[in-house]
């Protein structure tokens, strides 16, 4: 994918900021089009291929959070949320629900192009993945079997119930049993992530995610903590 032709939705109820969004991606080389508010962007992003949606949080009648709820049965797109809402738990479940980064307001132009850029360069390389199959699609560890693929975790032969972001922690984690993996290794690992939130967003997916394998019946002290580091994926 050609990032100078890459097609961006901009999604914001204030004029002004779709107007000042747009005019510096078009600067950029991109194409840009504009929703006022969260029905008519998941009409143009079912209707349309887009390569990344720039989407705020706060919406008319429909916010951003059930923006994205609607369209990942159908679209992978990158989301990058925008919002004056700048708590840790905010930018999680905005993260947890599909997207895929949290720029809080006000922010920099260049910031703002910075992250697109992110996200569109880890999207291609995303697909270049897919297409040549340069991943293992299987990941064995501790009983735990993960199909990349198909994106399904089991344990004895019984599914565990994982969000899109939960899958990936675990998948980076047992990708390197064994091995220590800091909280920004983690990030890109998992996620890809180059901006982003506070790096203790981490430990909150960490604990979610032993809170589930706890649930499946699966050890939780799986996954240890390296104290002043970060985290193991313990090889039994």
């Amino acid at each position: 994918m050609n990032t100078t032709a890459a097609k961006i939705l901009v999604v914001d109820d204030e004029p002004s900021i779709t107007e000042f969004i747009s005019y510096n991606l078009k600067k950029e080389g991109y194409e840009v089009q504009v929703a006022g508010d969260g029905a008519q962007a998941v009409a143009l992003i079912n209707a349309n291929n887009y390569d990344l949606v720039i989407l705020d949080v706060m919406l008319p009648n429909m916010d951003g959070y059930e923006v994205v709820r609607r369209i990942r049965a159908n679209s992978t797109v990158p989301v990058l949320f925008l919002s004056a809402r700048d708590t840790e738990l905010d930018k999680v479940v905005g993260l947890e629900i599909g997207g895929d980064d949290y720029l809080t307001k006000p922010f920099g132009v260049r910031e703002l192009l910075a992250r697109s850029k992110a996200l569109l360069r880890r999207s291609a390389q995303q697909e270049r993945a897919a297409a040549s199959q340069d991943y293992d699609e299987v990941i064995e560890a501790s009983g735990i079997h993960l199909d990349e693929g198909m994106h399904i975790a089991s344990f004895d032969g019984k599914p565990i119930d994982l969000t899109p972001r939960e899958f990936e922690l675990l998948a980076a984690l047992m990708r390197h049993a064994g091995k220590v993996l800091s909280r920004d290794q983690l990030l890109h690992d998992a996620w890809g992530w180059e901006y982003l939130v506070e790096t203790k967003t981490v430990d909150t997916h960490v604990k979610r995610l032993r809170d589930k394998l706890e649930g499946a019946n699966v050890d939780p002290g799986l996954i240890e903590t390296v104290r002043g580091y970060g985290y193991r994926f313990k090889v039994l």
